[in-house]
């Protein structure tokens, strides 16, 4: 994960907060003091649960196992109840469960964060009135960290949803940059067969009955006339090869690999995409194609679901004959591969060509497909 991502920084500052309040409340216990209506052992116990769901909840969210993240997630806000209710002498122990209400955009939906609001600012209250006996400044003290969560669920759901629209955004750029470098390979090639066509059907045309009308006046000159009609059928002849080289050679040429590839990552911000195609690298057209779709595809995926902060895309030639397009991220990886829609779109385009794809999610994901240069 991109050290930079602003989630995992504000999952470490959640997590220090929460700490940093066990930890005054610990050198408070110390000094003699008492917080708590339950045996210190069972509040600390308490404590201690709610802080190893926290990381286990922000953990299983991180690595996609959604089911456990919300288990988790319950035990931590049953933990924050807990601690809250049986520690009347702690002014603003509280403030643990704006961290739970935070926690929740990420975890479940609105529905259930509503409930888990509702029964934290409860618990808030019951727990001033235990501790002072005021009914007043209970209601006021469990309206507070109602407005609290809800203001924090509503900021971090605002950040959640953005951030969501940009990878969404950043995938449909990806995509618009490989369709319109498509298109524009299409247009080439098409200009390409159309001049051919031309060059043959008008040019050599032209050469051929010109190289006939030379063979015929051969016959019929006479020296020295003779001499130049054949150096013009000669040099007719090398029109008529060239024209023909030329035209095959419009026929066959492909799409350059490397600069395809780097007009489709090209203006994406994250990750950053690094492109290596080596120069002993020839394919035709269909190949070219065909890997910078693979390209477009693992790019998608990459800013749909790593979560990387850098891919690298290289392409190079075996020793037996074969390209091989390599591609690995330094994303969160899972350790369940589910081949969904694109990865099987990956695979059943190598295998048209006649090559094979192998895919892998450990430590980053990594895509290899290898097709025959010819």
């Amino acid at each position: 994960m991109d050290r930079r991502d602003p989630d995992l920084w504000a999952g470490a500052f959640g997590l220090l907060v929460c700490l940093a309040v066990g930890v005054v409340f610990l050198l408070f216990q110390v000094q003699g003091g008492t917080f708590t209506s339950v045996p210190v052992g069972v509040w600390w116990t308490s404590y201690g649960g709610f802080m190893i769901t926290l990381v286990a909840a922000q953990w299983f969210m991180g690595i996609e196992r959604e089911r456990l993240a919300r288990v988790a997630f319950a035990a931590q806000v049953v933990l924050g109840i807990v601690i809250v209710v049986t520690a009347t002498g702690a002014g603003w122990l509280p403030i643990l469960v704006v961290y739970t209400a935070a926690l929740s955009a990420y975890v479940v939906p609105w529905r259930f964060t509503a409930v888990v609001i509702a029964a934290n600012s409860v618990a808030v209250g019951v727990a001033s009135w235990l501790g002072t006996g005021a009914l007043m400044q209970a209601v006021v003290s469990g309206l507070i960290y109602t407005l609290l969560q809800i203001g924090t669920y509503l900021a971090v759901r605002a950040h959640h949803r953005e951030v969501t629209m940009r990878t969404q955004l950043a995938a449909a750029h990806a995509e618009l940059r490989a369709t319109s470098t498509m298109l524009a390979e299409s247009s080439r090639a098409d200009e390409r067969l159309r001049i051919a066509r031309d060059l043959h059907d008008a040019v050599g045309h032209q050469l051929t009955v010109l190289a006939l009308e030379l063979e015929i006046a051969s016959h019929r000159a006479t020296p020295p006339a003779s001499e130049h009609v054949a150096r013009a059928r000669a040099v007719a002849s090398d029109l008529l090869t060239d024209v023909r080289q030329t035209v095959g050679e419009l026929r066959r040429r492909a799409p350059d690999l490397r600069v395809m590839l780097e007009r489709i990552v090209t203006g994406i911000p994250a990750p950053r995409i690094h492109v290596q195609v080596a120069d002993d690298v020839e394919l035709d057209e269909v190949r070219t194609v065909a890997l910078a779709r693979c390209v477009q595809e693992i790019v998608t995926n990459t800013i749909r679901h790593a979560h990387a902060a850098h891919l690298w895309i290289d392409v190079a030639c075996e020793e037996s004959g074969a390209v091989v397009l390599t591609a690995r991220d330094d994303g969160r990886g899972t350790a369940r591969l589910e081949i969904g829609n694109g990865l099987r779109g990956i695979t059943e385009r190598v295998a048209d060509l006649g090559g094979d794809a192998t895919f892998s999610s450990e430590n980053g994901f990594r895509v290899e497909a290898k097709v025959p240069a010819a």
